[in-house]
């Protein structure tokens, strides 16, 4: 018998006919500031798109993502998506913000509505003052810098919040409309549900790219958790796969691997060619992973 082709086999060496993006946090300390920008030199050869970095509520949370933004722009030629969220401040906090990112440079911003301070699955509060949601802050920023881009998020399987996900895609609707350009998924583990998605979207007539946001799970435990909070599932099939290897950080390292290899190549056999990877601050699977989909290092011209 003669399986279907594969169009990831099939393609020219240096091709380089996807897109990525990368997100990484701030660092708390100075070790993991070592990891991070190890991490980013590693990765800055693959020319992403853009590299986006989060942004907690707190006041030192949200110093470190401003300090980690600037510093992309000063000392690396990538372009930073400095993520921004409702939580925790007034509209003239957050336009203040906006207009200092402005200033610095940054032209693009990831525009989110944020978890509760007191963390994901407690409910949510607008701040007294503050932006109610992601469609209003995306609307105060490009009123505030028509120039700066915004991205968005979007949820295959429905934000924990939403009570359908009908309404989630009614929600990202009214962002697209307040100006967002691009939206990149939550992660998931099952293509499927991607695609489902995707179908639904493009129904509603929304017709920007919708970037699969892909997670190579580094720990199934901390995974298995994040996913809990952030209404994600995790299906049967993928916890076996991980199952007798707590003590096995090794075995395990190889089959987070191929897990994670084995969505992303199916991805782009179904014709994406755009992906958004969560990095943790880690870059050997991420950069794996690129390179079994095609990517090389773009090799820099001589003056």
């Amino acid at each position: 018998m003669i399986s279907a082709l594969r169009p990831s086999r099939f393609m020219p060496p240096g091709h380089n006919r996807i897109d990525v993006s990368f997100e990484f946090f701030p660092p708390k300390d100075e070790a993991m500031e070592k990891t991070l920008w190890e991490s980013i030199t590693r990765l800055a050869p693959l020319a992403p798109q853009f590299v986006s970095v989060t942004y907690g509520a707190g006041g030192s949370t949200r110093e470190r993502t401003h300090a980690t933004v600037k510093r992309i722009l000063a000392e690396t030629a990538l372009t930073p998506a400095a993520h921004l969220t409702c939580v925790a401040a007034t509209r003239e906090e957050i336009d203040s913000i906006v207009r200092n990112y402005h200033d610095a440079g940054v032209r693009h911003i990831v525009a989110l509505r944020g978890d509760p301070i007191s963390g994901a699955g407690d409910k949510y509060t607008p701040h007294p003052g503050g932006y109610e949601n992601a469609a209003d802050l995306v609307a105060g920023i490009k009123r505030i810098a028509p120039d700066i881009e915004v991205s968005v998020s979007a949820y295959p399987e429905r934000h924990p919040d939403s009570p359908t996900v009908e309404a989630d895609i009614d929600m990202l609707k009214r962002k697209v409309d307040a100006g967002a350009t691009r939206a990149m998924t939550q992660f998931f583990f099952e293509n499927d549900l991607y695609f489902r998605y995707l179908d639904r979207v493009r129904a509603r007539g929304i017709d920007i790219p919708i970037v699969p946001g892909i997670l190579p799970v580094q720990n199934f435990g901390a995974a298995r958790n994040f996913a809990t909070r952030a209404g994600a599932t995790v299906p049967a099939w993928l916890a076996e796969r991980f199952a007798g290897l707590d003590h096995d950080p090794a075995t395990r390292k190889l089959i987070a691997a191929a897990v994670a290899a084995e969505q992303a190549i199916d991805l782009l056999d179904r014709g994406v060619t755009t992906f958004h990877f969560y990095t943790m601050n880690r870059a050997d699977l991420v950069y794996a992973i690129c390179h079994l989909l095609g990517l090389r290092p773009q090799v820099q011209q001589a003056a």
